[in-house]
């Protein structure tokens, strides 16, 4: 077991299997090619001690060059933003293999062939030292494969977290064995937004709300965001296969999370059997349902207070704040019945000091 930053990594692949897997992609590739000389083309950062290794096990004459893309921190639905390394020159009417060291989503290898699109090279294939074929959902066929490997965060060889890890000679797997998945409910007032970032702050975990997962695909018009406002557009509910893909995304881009908070979702009995199956697929799971209880009379009180500093028209109406409440008693029901039948569902008192709050929460995570 090593430690990088925060998290904890378990042994996962060799040296000695990773070095075999190198050998017979070199030994593939070099059947098809030895009677040329093809150009192969790394993909930085990760893949520098795939291409230096699978060098040194191609016997025939051949090229090497390097490009580099790059991502800003909470990727949009291509993920790929920048170029920061250019194709090689002298390309045209020549074989290209690219060289990458992990395929899983397929975002990076479409920024790829999009860079290759107009150079008219003879032919253009694609290696994977590592590949997910579990959650590789392109439209582009991998050419040479050197281990399918299932859909586990991964670091060494080249592979990283948050810039550790890369120098190690075999990989190594996120140990999940502490990663806690939160769902939680609360009365609007109840204080959820306030316990979640406490909840973040001190397991690491990663706080999915919906309504922002939703407000940020539509403002940054990602093919999620177009779709979900066509059907907000004509006054129809989202289908929860959407949200789900919106969901998905945001835990994808999380890898290094110790966890998610479901915030907003699910909101009836089928999404929470959808959320179940989508975790189910990340090997993950829902290990609590956390429900902020407060006494009606109370949160109308703070609700009131709130919208005289907030201006929100829905905390000034004591009849509207009622309605909300009962919607939310008309949908909780059902989800408190589903998740106490899997003996998830925890009751917190939501009244009280806000650090008194939090010790309570605290004290049904420490018990899982």
């Amino acid at each position: 077991m090593i430690k990088l930053h925060d998290k904890y990594f378990k042994p996962f692949l060799g040296e000695p299997e990773i070095q075999a897997a190198v050998k017979n992609l070199a030994d593939k590739i070099a059947s098809d090619y030895k009677n040329e000389t093809p150009i192969f083309v790394g993909v930085l950062n990760g893949a520098f001690m795939f291409v230096s290794d699978f060098l040194k096990q191609y016997q025939h004459l051949c090229e090497v060059s390097f490009v580099k893309l790059s991502s800003y921190h909470g990727l949009t639905s291509t993920g790929i933003v920048e170029t920061l390394l250019d194709l090689p020159e002298n390309i045209e009417g020549r074989t290209v293999i690219i060289l990458e060291d992990i395929i899983d989503s397929g975002r990076t290898l479409k920024e790829l062939v999009h860079l290759f699109s107009n150079t008219h090279v003879k032919e253009f294939k694609i290696a994977a030292l590592f590949y997910k074929s579990t959650t590789y959902n392109g439209e582009y066929n991998i050419d040479y494969v050197g281990i399918d490997i299932p859909d586990k965060f991964i670091v060494g060889y080249g592979l990283d977290y948050k810039e550790l890890g890369r120098n190690l000679k075999e990989v190594y797997q996120l140990n999940q064995k502490h990663m806690i998945n939160l769902v939680i409910f609360g009365k609007p007032g109840a204080g959820k937004g306030t316990q979640a970032e406490f909840l973040k702050e001190r397991y690491n975990l990663k706080h999915i709300s919906t309504g922002d997962v939703f407000r940020y695909n539509i403002k940054n018009g990602t093919e999620l965001g177009a779709l979900a406002k066509s059907y907000i557009d004509k006054g129809d509910l989202v289908p929860d296969e959407v949200t789900i893909k919106m969901l998905e995304d945001e835990v994808d881009k999380n890898p290094g999370a110790s966890g998610f908070i479901f915030d907003g979702f699910p909101r009836t009995t089928a999404q929470a059997e959808a959320l179940d199956v989508f975790l189910a697929s990340k090997d993950m799971g829902i290990n609590a349902t956390i429900a902020l209880e407060a006494n009606d009379e109370v949160l109308t009180q703070r609700l009131l207070q709130r919208g005289k500093v907030s201006g929100r028209t829905d905390d000034q109406d004591e009849d509207k704040i009622r309605n909300r409440f009962d919607e939310y008693n008309q949908k909780t029901v059902p989800l408190k019945t589903y998740y106490e039948g899997q003996g998830k569902f925890h009751s917190v008192n939501g009244i009280g000091e806000i650090d008194e709050i939090s010790l309570r929460l605290a004290k049904v995570i420490e018990e899982l």
